[in-house]
């Protein structure tokens, strides 16, 4: 019997439903996925927000009246300007907040709430 059949048979290959192995896992290694889950979702880049939000970058270019292809640019840069980043996050749903961060405290920069888009 080959290695691949042996692995079938003892049910190694099968896929598993994700809510049948949370079941069995621990209260604390519950909290601990839950965790990990929530701090990426705290940060991530554009395209994997876009996909979180179910949009693809064909749906979002319709909604920001693009190209596909200027979407999946925008995904790509480092460096853009606030107004183009705030289009984004605004045809995604979202509202886009400017906060510079101190050892002493954080303060939202009132400034960019005024652009027009």
């Amino acid at each position: 019997m080959s290695t691949w059949n042996k692995f079938e048979r003892k049910g190694w290959l099968m896929a598993k439903k994700f809510s049948g192995l949370r079941l069995r896992m621990s209260r604390e290694s519950r909290a601990r996925a839950e965790a990990k889950a929530q701090a990426m979702l705290i940060e991530m880049p554009l395209n994997e927000l876009r996909q979180a939000r179910g949009l693809t970058q064909k749906m979002l270019a319709e909604i920001l009246h693009v190209q596909q292809p200027s979407i999946a640019k925008i995904e790509k840069r480092t460096d853009m300007y606030l107004s183009t980043l705030r289009s984004h996050i605004e045809a995604m749903g979202g509202e886009l907040e400017v906060i510079a961060r101190f050892q002493d405290g954080a303060v939202k920069i009132s400034n960019f709430s005024e652009l027009e888009s």
